[in-house]
């Protein structure tokens, strides 16, 4: 048997094209508005995903059009220093 790792390959990405996020955090309000401070003026959406079982954390979907890797990374990063967003994928 032969094991293959592409572990090594980076990801060809094409932009620009749409990219998704997921951001959790406690308080649906504060999430909206952690997203629209992060994303400013550019177009996107932000729609609930799930809630927690204790109904304590919700995870939003936020999709965007980035430009380049760069953007992707920045917006990324951006919306993780968030103090209001608990994580974000």
């Amino acid at each position: 048997m032969e094991i293959i790792n592409d572990m090594d390959r980076k990801v060809e990405i094409e932009y620009p094209c749409e990219w998704k996020y997921k951001v959790i955090g406690e308080g649906c309000e504060a999430i909206e508005k952690a997203v629209k401070e992060v994303m400013g003026e550019r177009e996107h959406t932000c729609r609930p995903s799930r809630v927690s079982r204790e109904g304590k954390y919700h995870s939003y979907e936020v999709k965007t059009l980035v430009h380049n890797d760069d953007d992707r990374t920045e917006l990324f990063h951006r919306l993780k220093k968030h103090d209001d967003l608990k994580m974000v994928l």
